[in-house]
């Protein structure tokens, strides 16, 4: 029983920390506002649905070592695709 606690403890705690570092979605306006810097851009390839793919977006964001992401364009045709600016 005690095991289990822990490892209850431990996995809310890693999902609280993944929040934390996890690239951020804002509007274009604020990132003009905050003068940020665009390093780049990132898509998903197709997923289910829209949570899904900001989801992708802001781990992708992650990996280019972006704080802020803008999402620029986005389509449905059964299969939800999204592009996004990266900002530091």
């Amino acid at each position: 029983m005690k095991l289990f606690k822990t490892l209850t403890a431990a996995a809310i705690i890693s999902t609280l920390s993944f929040s934390v570092f996890a690239a951020q979605e804002i509007t274009r306006e604020k990132a003009k506002e905050m003068k940020l810097e665009m390093i780049g851009t990132v898509d998903t390839n197709s997923t289910l649905s829209p949570m899904d793919a900001k989801r992708i977006l802001s781990g992708k964001a992650d990996e280019k070592g972006g704080k802020y992401f803008v999402v620029i364009a986005a389509g449905d045709n059964g299969h939800v695709h999204a592009t996004a600016e990266v900002y530091k």
